[in-house]
Order: structure tokens, then C-alpha cells, then sequence
């Protein structure tokens, strides 16, 4: 005994099943190049905080930068920390801070505008 019409439904079935996985990998989309989300521009200079955003730019997972505002008057230093690849956006973010307020006590520095905050996200 042969199923004749068993045969093209579980083909069609098949090639439905194949339709909804295809769309569902192609919006895990790479994040490198894109500048996320960004609450404030940062200010970057010349030194390492140049470096670190544009790693951060370049990172394709969940990344976060965080920097200090900046004062001409009063803040004469930029501190910033960055956290690249990350399991999610949220995760980043608290790494970033951490990294960033790390090195405002590592440096025992007190800024006009209070300590670190998230520039940008992805």
C-alpha cells in the first residue's frame, strides 16, 4: 500500500517550515559599523577613547561605550569604557559603566558633571 497524498502535504509542510527558519536567520544581522544607539555624541580626542569607540564601531555582537562629559572650563581628562560583543545590549551597558566608573577610581579623579554615563549602545 502507497500514500499517495501524505507524500506532497508533508512536502509542503516541509517547505513551509523551511520558509519560517530561512526569514528567522537572516535578522540576526551583523551589528559592526553601525553606531547603535546613541544617547550623546562623545567627545574622543586623540588618545585612548578614540581607540576604544572605534572598536566599539567596529564591533559586530552587543557592545556599549560609556564616557564622562565633558567640560572645557572645569574637566581637563575624558574617561570612557567599553565592553564589545556582549551577550545582550543591557549586559554591555553594565560592563561599560563598570569599566568606565573603574577607571574614574583608579585614577581618583572627581569630574564637574558627577561620573560616567552610557554615549551610545547597540
Amino acid at each position: 500500500m502507497e500514500l499517495k497524498y501524505c507524500r506532497g502535504m508533508s512536502v509542503s509542510i516541509f517547505s513551509i517550515l523551511l520558509i519560517f527558519a530561512a526569514t528567522g536567520a537572516s535578522q540576526a544581522e551583523s551589528l559592526a559599523g553601525s553606531k547603535g544607539d546613541v544617547r550623546f555624541p562623545p567627545t574622543l580626542g586623540s588618545g585612548e577613547c578614540n581607540v576604544a569607540y572605534k572598536a566599539y564601531v567596529a564591533a559586530s555582537g552587543h557592545s556599549a561605550y560609556a564616557t564622562t562629559f565633558y567640560s572645557r572650563v572645569v574637566d581637563l581628562y575624558i574617561i570612557c569604557g567599553t565592553k564589545l560583543n556582549a551577550p545582550s545590549q543591557k549586559a554591555a551597558e553594565e560592563m561599560a559603566m563598570r569599566n568606565c566608573q573603574a577607571g574614574l577610581t583608579r585614577w581618583k579623579l572627581k569630574t564637574a558633571s558627577g561620573g560616567c554615563a552610557i554615549s551610545a549602545s547597540k
